[in-house]
């Protein structure tokens, strides 16, 4: 006989900062894909610089994947799926190779984002495996 367990406090705590930052990440990447010259051009020049620089096509997709996957991910979380787990892995793999191409061949300013997505992706991997585990998600 198998059995969810009831979530925690932390559990819920924990799917809906996921859910906001990846939905931060959908909202970075649509306005990196859709941003317009005349948009750009208002920027700083620090800004503008990080919109102009060329990336591969399979960098843009890793990145879309990333994070839409990452919202799906979280959403199936808060459902207490088990799905969430190698959607996780999924979004995790994405971004680790967006950023590790980002990290070799272009001059960052600050690590500390770029870490920061890493980390993330990581934790959320591990904890979507423990819910698993805690037989909190089914």
């Amino acid at each position: 006989m198998t059995y969810s367990r009831k979530p925690t406090a932390l559990f819920w705590v924990i799917g809906i900062i996921a859910l906001l930052w990846n939905g931060l990440g959908v909202m970075a990447y649509l306005t990196k894909a859709f941003v317009t010259d005349e948009m750009i051009a208002t920027l700083p020049a620090e800004q503008q610089a990080e919109f102009l620089i060329e990336q591969p096509t399979w960098v843009t997709a890793a990145f879309a994947i990333a994070v839409f996957v990452g919202v799906l991910a979280s959403i199936l979380l808060l459902m207490k799926k088990k799905l969430a787990y190698p959607l996780f892995v999924v979004s995790a793999f994405a971004a680790i190779a967006q950023h590790a191409y980002l990290f070799t061949n272009v001059e960052i300013t600050s690590i500390v984002m770029p870490a920061m997505v890493i980390v993330v992706c990581v934790f959320l991997v591990w904890y979507s495996k423990k819910s698993i585990r805690d037989r909190v998600l089914s």
